[in-house]
């Protein structure tokens, strides 16, 4: 009989669920709304991505598609959680302006993310590299302002621990440049910002951001550890957006449960897996 502990583990249980500040999301998948071909599909990609919480860029979105149809109306807000974005924001100012505008937004939609935002400050726009100095001045106005802050930085564990410090509700370390679809270039990185950041406290959000191509990708970093993912472009600019939203919310699981199972060691031998007591190693006549 399964132990109650893979019991727990099997039916994605209280541990499954992603606590950020104070909100509480059933998935540790967060998925992003643009660059969908059409808005319809979103809602699909969305709907099939298991995800209860999306990232909507409030100074880049369109809120109207060329057939005048509304982003909002394709979105279920009694199911999902807005996250706004300071996506194209290149200085600290404008990201603090930007993070105000959604949430004013976000008030008049009643919308529990009101008071939350995903901090971008980019360095420059032919890598989107985050520029770190940018970021973490603007992470600290924020937080001064009542804001719960999710930082999307490098993977510099130096950096990591100064925006921790800054009271960054989260860290969002990227796994490659935005929309790359390179995955986990440096894991060796992502390892010691989660050693870094959960030294003192095992339960800090880390949540990787950007670079994610496939599914694999999403699992990798759930295996390394990681508490959440956030993708957009994966998704909406695979072949088949809905079918590789259903892999993704996959790949969740199975990254998850592989991380919370233990995975065995790497040996440079083979070992057997059947046991070698009671072999017979020569024949009897």
């Amino acid at each position: 009989m399964p132990s109650a502990t893979t019991r727990s583990l099997s039916a994605g249980g209280n541990d499954e669920t992603l606590k950020i500040g104070t909100h509480v999301l059933k998935s540790r998948l967060i998925v992003g709304t643009g660059k969908y071909d059409t808005l319809q599909l979103m809602k699909d990609s969305l709907d099939a991505s298991g995800s209860d919480c999306v990232t909507v860029a409030v100074r880049r979105e369109k809120l109207y598609d060329r057939e005048g149809k509304n982003l909002l109306d394709y979105i279920d807000l009694a199911r999902f959680t807005l996250l706004p974005n300071t996506a194209g924001c290149f200085n600290a100012t404008d990201a603090v302006r930007v993070a105000r505008l959604g949430r004013e937004i976000l008030k008049s939609l009643e919308n529990p993310g009101a008071d939350w935002v995903k901090l971008e400050v980019l360095g420059d726009s032919k890598t989107m590299l985050p520029d770190p100095i940018a970021t973490l001045e603007a992470c600290k106005r924020l937080v001064d302002e009542g804001f719960q802050v999710l930082c999307y930085t490098s993977d510099d564990p130096i950096m990591a621990v100064r925006l921790k410090a800054a009271g960054a509700t989260s860290v969002m370390p990227a796994g490659s440049p935005i929309g790359s679809g390179q995955g986990i270039l440096n894991p060796n990185n992502l390892r010691i910002i989660l050693e870094y950041l959960k030294s003192d406290d095992p339960t800090y959000p880390v949540i990787v951001d950007a670079g994610v191509g496939t599914a694999s990708d999403v699992s990798m970093a759930f295996e390394l550890g990681a508490d959440g993912v956030l993708l957009n472009t994966a998704i909406a600019h695979a072949r088949l957006p809905i079918s590789m939203a259903t892999a993704m919310k996959h790949a969740t699981i199975a990254g998850r449960l592989a991380h919370q199972a233990g995975r065995i060691p790497r040996r440079l031998y083979a070992t057997a897996s059947s046991p070698e007591e009671g072999l017979i190693t020569s024949r009897p006549w």
